[in-house]
């Protein structure tokens, strides 16, 4: 039991490397004003780290609220 985690971590990591190498190629986003040119892979690791963010705010803010 102990070994699946670490198992189950390492294939998490092969399947995001093999997502992120994937997606090389250079796109345009816009964000309001600004048009932010980066490979796919930058722009999904800076949507999940928001992402990760939103969700460690949301989750402090209402442990605290119902205590």
């Amino acid at each position: 039991m102990s070994r699946i985690k670490p198992v189950a971590m390492a294939v998490i990591a092969l399947i995001a490397m093999i997502l992120f190498l994937q997606n090389t190629q250079t796109v345009e986003t816009r964000i309001l004003f600004f048009t932010i040119a980066a490979p796919r892979a930058i722009l999904l690791i800076a949507t999940f780290l928001l992402g990760m963010t939103a969700g460690a705010l949301a989750a402090v803010h209402f442990s605290k609220r119902s205590k």
